[in-house]
């Protein structure tokens, strides 16, 4: 530890900087117009890993943004480790709801705020300086493969393929990966699950154009209505979804694993202080807890149709548009759930309207053993740096290539996130902490000591 916190300080304002160079980047990957953006966030990071100590960084192109692979071979005889993260982040929008420009990042009140502060630039520079600081401490223990993509926020549609090609290149013990969270600044966990993911886009069409609410209304069915009709009958009132057959799959967790989750800390009352709500809502018979992390669930991310402008406009509009995701556990096929959802959403359907749903993207869940070398070395690291053993805990959270990587390359991937939920990732005011980002700077040496030691 004193080498690991001698480096730190003597290069902290460095390792801000260079963070700070990459959070300048707006590389948001669901906006042609920042496709540009992508290439220079991938040069970034070919640059970044070369000066850490890379003996080879190259940028790969695929059918969309590409992807920055680097590694450090020591010993072929010797465990490899393969870092996983992005360099893609989500829209800013509201823009106006931003206390400080999104992409010029600055330090206040101890906390670091910009857009990919923490999802996931952050997270992806602990592990680029942590590597530094292991080659210029001549304390490597392990090889050492990066790969940085640039379309997490879309769902990876092209890295699957790209890892398919490039097996060989790939090769690895354990996938390490920092785009996950903590429960809190002072309760370090490690997350053994994730949630899949199945997302559409859904267009509901009634008469040929717009027409004059006055003269049609009440005769003419209203698009936005049936929508809001169509999407009310999705969930009952028990917090279950309809959906038939969506529950078939699903993986009943143990009373015994129920009541080793039970045991993370959760306040409800500062729960919902920090989110502003003054109830909680879902599926009965289930904690909070469970409900997002061993639970499948259903939202509604955006609806729109009709006039939205400033002032009236009587109008009964010819179309309205929502999309809808759901949240699927381990076990749950995303693509089973794509259909079933868009068969039965497209069937309730009053003849008074037309239905088309289109499937934009998703992804399988992923359990991750606590039995393995790399989560005990976890394990160890964090207790090292934080002086409490991690709780293994269920993310709410989806990162679909992460089940991916398992069914193509053969490797689990240990979730050694450092993000908290006060970071605001995917909303305005995005940030995080100083203490977390450098906490993750001193863990993940240590992640690697650890995992060296198991693997013999």
């Amino acid at each position: 530890m004193e080498t690991i916190n001698k480096y730190i300080e003597e290069n902290k304002d460095r390792f801000l900087e260079d963070l700070f160079g990459l959070l300048r980047i707006p590389s948001i990957s669901s906006l042609a117009e920042h496709k540009p953006d992508m290439h220079k966030a991938a040069e970034y990071w070919k640059e970044t890993l070369l000066k850490a100590g890379a003996d080879k960084a190259e940028i790969f192109e695929t059918k969309g943004n590409p992807v920055t692979y680097g590694e450090k071979i020591i010993d072929p005889s010797l465990p490899t480790v393969l870092v996983y993260s992005h360099m893609d982040v989500m829209p800013v929008d509201p823009i106006e709801k931003w206390n400080t420009n999104p992409f010029e990042p600055e330090v206040r009140d101890g906390k670091i705020w910009a857009r990919g502060a923490d999802d996931d630039k952050g997270q992806g520079m602990m592990h680029a300086k942590a590597f530094e600081l292991m080659v210029k401490t001549n304390t490597l223990p392990c090889n050492v493969k990066f790969m940085i993509e640039g379309e997490e926020e879309i769902g990876s549609p092209n890295l699957g393929k790209w890892c398919e090609e490039n097996v060989d290149m790939l090769k690895a013990d354990v996938i390490l990966v920092s785009d996950t969270s903590m429960i809190a600044a002072d309760i370090p966990s490690i997350t053994t699950g994730l949630r899949g993911l199945a997302y559409w886009q859904v267009e509901v069409t009634g008469p040929s154009r717009d027409l004059h609410s006055g003269i049609f209304g009440g005769t003419v069915a209203n698009p936005i209505n049936v929508l809001c009709s169509m999407i009310d009958k999705m969930v009952d009132g028990k917090g279950k979804i309809t959906i038939p057959g969506f529950y078939d799959d699903v993986m009943e967790v143990s009373a015994e694993e129920r009541e080793l989750l039970g045991r993370a800390p959760f306040n409800e009352a500062e729960y919902k202080k920090a989110i502003e709500v003054e109830e909680l809502t879902g599926e009965k018979g289930f904690t909070p807890n469970e409900r997002t992390g061993i639970r499948p669930s259903f939202d509604v991310c955006g609806i729109w149709g009709g006039y939205t402008g400033e002032g009236a406009k009587t109008v009964l509009p010819s179309k309205a548009f929502a999309k809808i995701s759901t949240r699927l556990v381990p076990n749950q096929d995303h693509i089973k759930i794509a259909e079933l959802f868009k068969n039965h959403f497209e069937s309730i359907a009053p003849k008074s309207v037309k239905v088309e749903v289109s499937s934009l993207h998703g992804g399988q869940g992923y359990v991750c053993p606590i039995d393995i070398p790399a989560y005990q070395a976890a394990e160890k690291a964090y207790n090292d740096v934080y002086g409490k053993r991690p709780v293994p805990f269920r993310s709410g959270g989806s990162i679909p290539i992460i089940s991916t990587f398992e069914e193509v390359l053969g490797v689990k991937s240990v979730l050694m996130g450092f993000g908290l939920e006060s970071d605001a990732i995917h909303s305005p005011n995005e940030n995080y902490p100083l203490e977390q980002f450098f906490s993750g700077i001193k863990t993940i040496p240590l992640f690697y000591k650890y995992f060296a030691e198991l693997s013999k």
